[in-house]
């Protein structure tokens, strides 16, 4: 069992889209992160590269399931579309 710092919801987090990324800042100045894929497998701990401080995502893990899988679709649809 972890012990969070905090527990932050993810409409509090900056999205980097070009990284799929989200950023929460953390208190020793660097931020803590966990991207897109990991909140679709699932994954509800975002960890600060800097420091030992874990906090707890709070999010619709629904949410995330269903967009990975349209995700998926979407990239099997282009690849049919590439080899035609």
């Amino acid at each position: 069992m972890s012990v969070y710092h905090d527990e932050v919801e993810i409409e509090d987090f900056e999205y980097d889209e070009d990284e799929e990324v989200y950023y929460y800042p953390c208190p020793c100045g660097d931020q803590f992160q966990i991207s897109k894929a990991e909140l679709a497998a699932g994954v509800e701990e975002a960890t600060c590269p800097s420091c030992s401080l874990v906090i707890k995502v709070i999010y619709d893990k629904e949410t995330f399931a269903v967009k990975q899988e349209e995700f998926v679709k979407d990239e099997e649809k282009q690849l049919i579309i590439e080899k035609v």
